[in-house]
């Protein structure tokens, strides 16, 4: 069976973070996806507001570098919970569990700041690669440019 999801969206809300008794972190948040096709109405994008899971250094990860307004990639699976509400009425809630979490934007994107560089990439698959900050001019001068391309 496959179950996996990847949502691109902007947090409605600071991320909660939390601590079970046990003493591990967990912080929900909810995304703002919007749909790939407009009403033929209005002419506007529907929005779907998904609710977001993650755990330990993931969670920990998204409650330190991002806020309400940021873009965020989520990967991560489709879950469903049962529950009884104030009414004793029996409901099911569905969320992402996220497994990785990236940026979908720059810091300057999301808040209208400067730079600040890439924060590590907790929850990412080994192997995967997070870009170092930059540091001055990333763009070095070549000394010896004879201005002849090479095709």
């Amino acid at each position: 069976m496959l179950n996996r999801i990847i949502l691109m969206g902007r947090l409605t809300r600071d991320p909660e973070l939390r601590h079970t008794q046990t003493g591990t972190a967990v912080a929900s948040f909810s995304l703002a996806v919007d749909r790939d096709f407009k009403d033929k109405q209005t002419g506007e994008r529907s929005t779907d507001f998904i609710d977001v899971v993650a755990w330990r250094q993931t969670g920990e990860f998204v409650s330190r570098y991002f806020t309400k307004g940021r873009m965020a990639v989520v990967e991560g699976r489709l879950q469903s919970r049962k529950y009884t509400d104030r009414d004793g009425n029996s409901r099911t809630a569905f969320e992402v569990v996220a497994d990785n979490v990236y940026f979908g934007d720059s810091k300057r994107d999301g808040d209208g700041g400067s730079y600040v560089g890439a924060a590590p990439a907790y929850g990412a698959p080994s192997g995967s690669y997070a870009p170092a900050a930059p540091s001055g001019n990333a763009f070095g001068d070549l000394a010896d440019d004879d201005g002849d391309l090479p095709f």
